[in-house]
């Protein structure tokens, strides 16, 4: 392997060990030296791949944004936008106590970002590249703002807040949330 070829796989492999940690143990609880040890590397190795925690996670994040963007960008060509918002909030529905983990320490970090001004900003932008497509989605289907004025960045905005939260209720009290209600929501929000 090329001296690049090592570098991107150090980088890789460390990127796949905080994601599963992150998601074991949360942001706080996770060191950059268990990192490094569950990758099989040195803590020397993830400085010298990223600048801190948060720039790891925020590598975890990046990833998972984008994997859910290309997923919404094929749900939004097959379904269109409104049923395409509709499905991805059966979805999150579905996989209900499979990515509890990564909603808790999603939730722990966006928290964390509040009280650090320096990364908000990072952070928002990965936040709104998941809303992008079906933003762009509603404005190609010409639903521009609907008679409230509701421009369809706003709505996509409304309905993904609504689907975080119903998120977060449904990790503290999950007998309040049941597996239709994202859907009956986003249906509502949607005026379906």
């Amino acid at each position: 392997m090329t001296r690049e070829e090592r570098r991107e796989r150090t980088r890789e492999d460390l990127v796949q060990a905080a994601g599963r940690l992150f998601t074991a143990n949360g942001f706080h609880a996770t060191t950059v030296d268990a990192i490094a040890a569950e990758a099989g590397y040195t803590k020397g190795a993830v400085y010298s791949n990223f600048a801190s925690k948060e720039d790891l996670f925020f590598a975890v994040y990046e990833r998972r944004a984008d994997a859910a963007v290309k997923a919404s960008e094929k749900l939004l060509d097959r379904r269109g936008a409104v049923a395409a918002i509709e499905d991805r909030a059966a979805e999150g529905a579905a996989r209900r106590g499979r990515d509890d983990g990564w909603l808790a320490v999603f939730f722990e970090f966006w928290s964390h970002v509040v009280r650090h001004p320096e990364l908000r900003e990072r952070f928002a932008e990965i936040h709104a590249r998941g809303q992008a497509p079906f933003q762009a989605a509603l404005e190609r289907e010409g639903l521009v703002a609907d008679d409230a004025g509701v421009a369809p960045g706003e709505l996509v905005a409304a309905a993904m807040a609504m689907d975080v939260g119903l998120s977060l209720e449904r990790l503290t009290r999950p007998e309040a949330i049941d597996t239709t209600l994202a859907v009956r929501m986003a249906r509502k929000v949607l005026g379906q």
